[in-house]
């Protein structure tokens, strides 16, 4: 398999739009029960790209087979530092790599942005491949909240794994002086 890493494109957009819209429709990764039209995927990575977010897929043989990006763990500042990932592999690829080789070129980006903490909200505490990619990554399982969706006729966990960026909390943030209160 011939998989390249790359920050994301325009026209891409159709290939994540399908991506997301298998995960949401047969999928536990995401608690999304219908999926967003391209317009809306393209929006939001747009919001994503505006605000300083990296945005990349894995191209394998020239289609691309999954994307991972990072966005705002939280609105307010003070969580500013941190960033909470997102990960979708098509179906045709899962078990290839494709998720080994996408998170830890997203965590690379996150720190040179200057990023110190990501958080993964996992998605049913049954996702075995996602947990496990997770940790194999440096990730920590560090809660589960039980129970708080209810897709595909079941209730679902979400599994909360965090991972230390760069110096982590050895040092301010470069922002920690400008911060108003």
């Amino acid at each position: 398999m011939n998989l390249t890493i790359r920050p994301s494109r325009d026209d891409d957009l159709p290939a994540v739009t399908a991506i997301y819209a298998d995960a949401v429709l047969h999928g536990t990764a995401s608690f999304k029960l219908t999926p967003p039209s391209e317009d809306e995927m393209t929006r939001r990575r747009a919001v994503l790209l505006d605000s300083g977010y990296p945005f990349l897929v894995a191209e394998c043989d020239g289609a691309v087979a999954g994307y991972a990006y990072a966005g705002a763990y939280r609105s307010r500042p003070a969580y500013r530092s941190t960033v909470e990932d997102s990960i979708y592999v098509a179906r045709e690829a899962r078990r290839q790599g494709v998720g080994a080789a996408l998170l830890p070129a997203l965590i690379a980006a996150c720190e040179q942005l200057d990023f110190r903490t990501m958080i993964a909200v996992i998605g049913d505490s049954n996702s075995a491949g996602s947990i496990g990619l997770h940790r194999r990554c440096g990730f920590r399982e560090v809660g589960i909240l039980e129970g708080v969706g209810y897709k595909h006729g079941r209730w679902l966990d979400s599994v909360l794994m965090q991972r230390r960026l760069g110096p982590g909390m050895g040092a301010p943030p470069p922002w920690h002086e400008s911060m108003t209160r």
